[in-house]
């Protein structure tokens, strides 16, 4: 039962991200951080402009000099109607980095009218991480030569940006447990301009390699969630390679950490055996301020009286001068 609620709200959520992608935004300014609905929060500290860049799911662009009061939203992202996305994709989880004098967005985004799959009754939509590029951080940002990244019978969300001790850069992104029953986190090579996959994409863990992800069958046994989510790669100031990944504690939207034995992408993932945020915060990344203060985004997971999710985005301070990463207020 809590499954099909799980899988019904999620189809609800996405619904609503499909009317709200399609209208127009609304200019607004001076607008505090708290008083933004966004899901995914994504901010790129950019010194050139002295400005910082956040973005998200719905791939608007807000701007900030203090990430106090924000100005936003701006429509930064310009796909190809013409390519498998369609002409108007949902988009999830954008993210900003800045690479070799150029700016990359990476995004996910759904076509919703191309089914790929169909698995335990639920019908698997055309979806993928995908990059974009851009000569500025404000966009706008438009599509590279590959239309392609990711295999097109695999939905795949969630695509973040790495370059590993082996100089090259990689996209690490999630295979959605909605067609394998068991989510991975998975990485493949980038062309070193970012403008398309080198080889194919290689597990690097999955959902149920998680001490502290879980959910209960339909006979009531407590298993391992099947949900990966949201990844992000840092590297502590001893040079200790982590990651952040989302999932589930039952009905609870709930993030972690684990961290590489190896240092490099190929782990192995040691997971640690605790959350690293409070209940109910999730799809985590860290930044650096200008004056130096490290901090990690993430949006809140709540419903309202109406049944309706509501996700905003907040900031905690974080110390990374050891081999662990700590998570402040």
């Amino acid at each position: 039962m809590k499954r099909t609620l799980l899988i019904g709200a999620l189809i609800a959520f996405n619904l609503m991200l499909v009317f709200s992608q399609r209208r127009e935004p609304v200019l607004r300014t001076d607008v505090p951080l708290d008083s933004i609905r966004l899901s995914d929060p994504f901010i790129l500290a950019d010194r050139q402009t002295a400005t910082y860049y956040m973005t998200g799911t719905g791939g608007m662009l807000w701007k900030s000099k203090d990430l106090e009061k924000w100005t936003g939203p701006f429509r930064v992202i310009q796909h190809d109607p013409e390519s498998w996305m369609g002409p108007r994709p949902m988009v999830w989880a954008a993210e900003l980095h800045a690479y070799n004098g150029k700016y990359y967005n990476f995004a996910t985004f759904t076509n919703r009218d191309v089914k790929i799959d169909t698995v335990k009754g639920n019908v698997i939509e055309r979806r993928a991480s995908h990059v974009l590029v851009s000569d500025k951080p404000g966009g706008p940002y438009i599509p590279m030569a590959n239309s392609i990244y990711l295999p097109a019978h695999m939905p795949t969300l969630d695509g973040t940006f790495w370059v590993d001790e082996d100089g090259k850069p990689y996209m690490i992104y999630c295979h959605e447990w909605l067609q394998n029953w068991n989510g991975t986190m998975e990485k493949i090579e980038l062309k070193p301009d970012l403008s398309g996959p080198v080889g194919e994409g290689k597990i690097l863990f999955r959902a149920s390699d998680s001490p502290w992800s879980k959910e209960r069958d339909e006979e009531g046994n407590i298993i391992p969630n099947k949900v990966t989510d949201g990844p992000f790669l840092f590297r502590t100031q001893t040079g200790r390679l982590g990651m952040l990944w989302t999932s589930w504690v039952f009905d609870v939207y709930t993030q972690g950490v684990a961290y590489s034995e190896s240092g490099t992408l190929d782990g192995p993932w040691i997971h640690e055996k605790e959350p690293i945020t409070p209940p109910n915060y999730g799809h985590g990344m860290l930044f650096r301020t200008f004056d130096g203060k490290l901090l990690m985004a993430v949006h809140s997971h709540s419903v309202d009286e109406n049944g309706r999710y509501i996700r905003i985005p907040r900031l905690f301070e974080v110390d990374d001068s050891g081999d662990k990463i700590i998570v402040g207020n």
